[in-house]
C-alpha cells in the first residue's frame, strides 16, 4: 500500500490540531514516534488515514453522520492486534496502541460501546 505524506490527510491534520488544542506544543515533533506509529498502523490495516475514519462513519436515514459500530469494532480489533504484534516492552506496545486510539478519538470516533452521534463538519 502506498501512503501519501501523512500530513496530506485531513484526518491526520484533525488529529494533530486536536492534540495541539488539548495539550499544546507541537504534536508533529514532541513525540517522534507518533507519525511513524500511525503510518505503521495504516500499513498494517491496509488503509490510509482518511479511509480508516471514513469506514468508522455512516449516515443514518435522517442524513446525520454517526459512528459505524461495525467500522469501529473492526478498527478497535485491528488496533489490539497491532499493539499485540508490536515489538518492545509491554509499555511500549501499549503506547503504540494508544497512539492509534488517540488518532481515532481526535477524529470523533469514540471507542466505547453503542452508536454515538459524530460532530457534523
Amino acid at each position: 500500500m502506498e501512503l501519501s505524506a501523512l500530513l496530506e490527510y485531513q484526518a491526520v491534520r484533525n488529529w494533530l490540531d486536536g492534540l495541539r488544542e488539548h495539550w499544546g506544543g507541537d504534536p508533529e515533533t514532541d513525540d517522534p514516534d507518533r507519525l511513524p506509529t500511525l503510518e505503521a498502523f495504516c500499513r498494517y490495516a491496509a488503509a490510509d488515514p482518511d479511509t480508516i475514519i471514513g469506514e468508522c462513519m455512516r449516515v443514518d436515514k435522517a442524513g446525520d453522520r454517526r459512528i459505524s459500530v461495525k467500522g469501529r469494532r473492526k478498527y478497535a480489533g485491528l488496533i489490539d492486534e497491532f499493539q499485540a504484534q508490536s515489538e518492545g516492552s509491554r509499555p511500549r506496545r501499549a503506547k503504540r496502541g494508544n497512539t492509534v486510539r488517540s488518532f481515532l478519538i481526535h477524529n470523533g470516533i469514540l471507542l466505547s460501546g453503542g452508536a454515538q452521534l459524530a460532530n457534523k463538519t
